[in-house]
């Protein structure tokens, strides 16, 4: 009598070969021959609900007929995973570097104790590099998707269709993305309802009707949405306007380029408010009002957004918006960790929600610390 040979071992990649073919069996060899979605399959192997008794059973028979290993399905293909994810930070290259700009408490900091936050306690580690925001270096990054099981990205300045190729290979979450966005997973904070408040406040509360825009980097998306809502406000309220732009880069050295060419500026001409992208070039600006004697805010408001320690060490201590960095990092490492578990889902938008905080650059009195939740829409995923 024959006797019977015993099958292969399992291949490197966490799953078995295909008896018939020799070649890998991945979820979607599964999903076909079983006659589901892949996110049926996912659904079985992770032991989920919403998947029907007899569905579950017919997979799991189909599973065990090709002999699949489900090692590997977490990574929806056929890797081994490595208990690491990437953190791609942008990094904006000014001519002159501040000491308030490598301040523990700025952007990627606190979005990265936010990341190690939960990663910690997943025992996996955090592998950061950083790109430039004029040229990011894509086969770098194509060489860092194969050494980690999903990338974190920082503020969208990788292009669209980039994003897409990559998420083809591995788990994708954008931080600080469009909200437009549909090749990933975005996580971002309302930024377009905080600058609503905030220049509304200028406007309804203090009565200014001449503001002047300090704007962010044409690459940051939180930029532009940050730049549409001042429209926005200004569209709604007749007789106020937008007497001027100065494009900077977030960075205070902008923000004191920007100051300076209002300073050029006769003084009748000039804004009587000044809305500027971020925290660090509003601080720009008053440097620059402060050493041109302009007074603030009796003649110039000035306000920004983030929320950064050291707009309220200023005086006048800085009107501002407050953007949860630290949760951005949480929420955006806990949907990657999702991701990896489950390749299936559908790519989503999470607006986390942001806080007017009032001070006394924008014209209230001095000592005014006012903190006031904005209302965040929900975010259609």
């Amino acid at each position: 009598m024959k006797t019977q040979q015993p099958p292969p071992p399992p291949a490197d990649d966490g799953a078995r070969e295909d008896r018939d073919t020799g070649s890998p069996v991945t979820l979607y060899d599964v999903a076909r021959l079983a006659k589901v979605s892949i996110a049926t399959v996912s659904r079985v192997v992770h032991s989920q609900d919403l998947v029907r008794d007899s569905t579950r059973a017919r997979v799991l028979e189909v599973i065990e007929q090709l002999g699949y290993v489900p090692d590997g399905a977490a990574q929806s293909l056929s890797r081994r995973r490595k208990d690491v994810i990437g953190l791609v930070c942008v990094e904006t290259r000014a001519k002159k570097q501040y000491d308030v700009e490598s301040m523990a408490l700025l952007f990627y900091d606190e979005v990265l104790r936010g990341v190690e936050s939960l990663i910690r306690a997943e025992h996996k580690s955090v592998l950061i590099t950083y790109v430039q925001d004029t040229a990011p270096d894509l086969p770098r990054l194509l060489s860092l998707s194969g050494k980690v099981d999903g990338l974190l990205f920082g503020e969208g300045v990788v292009a669209s269709p980039f994003i897409a190729r990559l998420a083809k290979r591995l788990p994708i979450v954008i931080i600080a993305g469009s909200p437009a966005e549909r090749a990933a997973d975005v996580v971002t904070a309302d930024n377009r309802s905080g600058s609503v408040a905030l220049v509304t406040h200028l406007v309804e509360d203090h009565g200014r009707r001449r503001l002047y825009q300090v704007k962010g980097p044409p690459t940051a998306p939180d930029a532009e949405e940050r730049s549409l809502a001042l429209t926005q406000v200004l569209d709604s309220h007749p007789g106020c306007q937008l007497v001027g732009t100065f494009h900077g880069s977030f960075g205070v050295q902008s923000g004191e380029e920007a100051g300076e060419t209002l300073l050029a500026m006769p003084a009748d001409a000039r804004p009587d408010a000044v809305v500027c992208a971020n925290d660090q070039s509003a601080i720009g600006v008053l440097q620059a009002f402060a050493r041109g004697g302009v007074r603030v805010p009796e003649e110039v408001a000035v306000v920004g957004f983030d929320d950064i320690f050291p707009g309220s060490l200023f005086k006048p201590a800085l009107t501002t918006v407050h953007q949860p960095m630290r949760l951005l990092g949480e929420r955006a490492c806990a949907r990657l960790l999702d991701r990896i578990s489950d390749p299936s889902l559908q790519p989503s938008v999470e607006l986390l929600p942001t806080e007017l905080v009032i001070r006394s650059s924008c014209g209230c009195p001095p000592g005014t610390e006012i903190r006031r939740r904005v209302a965040t829409p929900l975010a259609a995923s």
